[in-house]
């Protein structure tokens, strides 16, 4: 998909990958770019500062809201085209990471409701009017731990999978729509969710800034490819993973080993 004269929306928009996104697509002279964040004062704020056409406050994970603020772009713009399910959260809340059932329910229901509902219910408002007009695009944030692991989050791992395995049967089961799906898969950038985790930027190694993966994704989305990897190496990854399945988890392990409990999580 070529950006130019296309209506975009980027949830998650008020800063790091969400706010990159939006000031490389502005220089693509799309008819509009707007963000959306669950913090209406940091996003509108954040619009002003890069030239968006729109700002919006939206929790993701209610449903109501997120089709009233596309019902509104809508209105307001025309015809979403580009849809780019970014907000996503980690799970920050320093549960044993030695125990995969640590996290509380309220901490899988959140991570849940925001990691991978939130593209459904995206989808489940947009394909339907996408479908009618001949086509469109979702761009959807997961994460390289959604195609490999997450050493140390037990709920951040499960979530981006679903996130991935979500993002498969929307491309499969539209595509003769005329709509297309790119999911987002980074290891580290620098961005809050990366600092909140106790992990700046000089700690991880091969860590980008929004810019660079910004820059991949206007590559990918040109390319209309299902798999956006702003980190190539997580190709090589995926491809030893399923080589050999048993041999990779074991190699993981003996990683987690070797990390002696320094457990950060994937930063998008």
């Amino acid at each position: 998909m070529k950006l130019a004269d296309r209506v975009v929306v980027i949830t998650g928009g008020a800063d790091g990958i969400g706010k990159g996104l939006a000031q490389r697509f502005l220089k693509e002279n799309p008819k509009a770019v707007i963000v959306c964040d669950i913090n209406e004062a940091k996003v509108k704020a954040a619009a002003g500062e890069i030239g968006a056409s729109a700002a919006y406050g939206c929790d993701v994970s209610d449903e109501a809201q997120l089709v009233a603020m596309i019902d509104d772009v809508e209105k307001r713009f025309g015809p979403i085209d580009l849809f780019c399910s970014n907000a996503g959260i980690g799970d920050f809340s320093r549960s044993d990471p030695n125990f995969v059932g640590a996290a509380g329910n309220d901490i899988w229901q959140k991570s849940w409701d925001v990691n991978v509902m939130a593209h459904v219910y995206a989808a489940r408002a947009l394909v339907p009017r996408m479908a009618q007009r001949g086509g469109g695009y979702f761009l959807n944030t997961a994460s390289a731990a959604g195609l490999l692991s997450q050493i140390g989050s037990a709920v951040y791992a499960t979530t981006k999978h679903a996130a991935v395995g979500f993002g498969e049967i929307l491309a499969i089961t539209h595509r003769d729509a005329g709509i297309r799906v790119s999911m987002l898969c980074p290891q580290a950038v620098d961005t809050p969710m990366l600092r909140a985790g106790g992990e700046g930027p000089q700690h991880v190694d091969g860590v980008l800034t929004p810019a660079q993966l910004a820059d991949v994704v206007v590559e990918g989305l040109d390319e209309e490819r299902f798999l956006i990897l702003p980190h190539a190496q997580v190709l090589g990854y995926m491809r030893k993973k399923t080589e050999n399945y048993d041999r990779w988890i074991g190699g993981m392990a003996k990683l987690r080993r070797s990390m002696g409990g320094n457990f950060g999580p994937a930063g998008d």
